[in-house]
């Protein structure tokens, strides 16, 4: 218990530091004060100040915030004020956080396709009674796109079904270096709950030099940001539902899952799939927080928007009620997501 505890706190605190370093770093070289950088939330445990910074833990390992000069009303004056700096720099400052976390995904998405290898959309074999087996698909098929996406990895297979269901679609597979094209329809598996071609992925992961690692790595960091945009899409859809959610508790759970069932395989094996975890969450986070929604990055990057196209500032009250709103919801919507958590585990 103890060890997927210190485990998920690392996990959450490498996240949280990709992103409010992004913050914190840009905004300091773009002449903003930064007044505290801490990692958590709540009351603090530890802190020092360098310069005009204090840098800080927080007790709850849930996120993390970094300060900016200005932020307090009483300090717009400040010659180091966010809301005194140019429109450009301000704007970097915000999107430094995400973007970090999309280079955080990256570098160890380097480590993870470097060490296993990346899975290539080759069939291991066809499911009899599948329209794969009617259409006359083989093992050793290469798929190539459908309905004119690219498929570079396999699982982008299993995204194409788990967004568009049961839908007919055009395949075009290689064989022998020819290239063929036929229409299937996804069939329904009450088994797996799942639409499914008929396709079984390949059997194990492909390794390439330093350029295929450098190219699938930029491919796995796309694959989990499209997973988010299409997951955001299918909850308003109503695939998904706000219960569907996870917060910090159901990731603690994952990240206990994740460990228990890789233990056995040994210390390589649970490293590297703890580093494939992070990509995913650090993916996430990166995406949610580039949402136009108030209280997140995105809503003050809409602002800054606003501001560069109108060339005139927002009102400074009405930037606050709409943040502070967004934010209140948010804090709801986190404790919801908690009790759902909470609830599922102890069922």
């Amino acid at each position: 218990m103890l060890a997927k505890l210190i485990i998920f706190i690392i996990i959450i605190s490498v996240i949280v530091i990709a992103h409010e370093g992004g913050h914190c770093v840009i905004g300091k070289m773009s002449g903003i004060g930064v007044k505290e950088f801490s990692i958590g939330l709540g009351p603090t445990l530890w802190g020092v100040k360098k310069g005009e910074t204090l840098y800080s833990i927080k007790l709850l390992p849930f996120g993390g915030v970094t300060i900016f000069e200005g932020d307090d009303p009483d300090e717009a004056d400040s010659p180091k004020s966010f809301r005194k700096a140019s429109i450009g720099a301000r704007f970097a400052t915000v999107f430094a956080g995400p973007f970090m976390n999309f280079v955080l995904a990256f570098i160890l998405s380097l480590i993870v396709i470097g060490s296993i290898g990346y899975d290539l959309p080759v069939l291991h074999s066809v499911i009899e009674g599948y329209p794969a087996e009617e259409a006359g698909l083989q093992a050793g098929d290469r798929i190539v796109s459908i309905d004119g996406r690219k498929m570079e990895i396999y699982r982008d297979i299993t995204l194409w079904t788990m967004y568009h269901g049961g839908s007919q679609a055009e395949v075009v597979y290689e064989r022998d270096g020819l290239m063929y094209q036929t229409t299937l329809t996804p069939k329904y598996d009450e088994e797996e709950d799942r639409y499914l071609f008929g396709f079984r992925g390949p059997d194990g992961y492909t390794k390439g030099g330093p350029l295929k690692v450098l190219r699938y790595s930029f491919t796995e960091v796309r694959y989990w940001i499209e997973v988010t945009l299409k997951s955001i899409v299918m909850m308003f859809r109503g695939q998904f539902t706000v219960k569907d959610l996870s917060g910090p508790v159901g990731v603690a759970d994952v990240v206990g899952d994740v460990y228990e069932s890789s233990k056995p395989a040994g210390i390589y094996y649970i490293w590297i799939n703890m580093l494939s975890l992070v990509v995913l969450l650090t993916a996430d986070l990166g995406v949610m927080n580039l949402l136009p929604f108030p209280g997140l990055d995105g809503g003050r990057l809409l602002f800054i928007i606003y501001e560069a196209i109108t060339r005139r500032k927002p009102n400074e009250k009405i930037e606050g009620v709409i943040n502070l709103v967004g934010m209140s919801f948010l804090i709801v919507l986190m404790f919801y997501v908690l009790f759902n958590d909470i609830t599922r585990i102890i069922r």
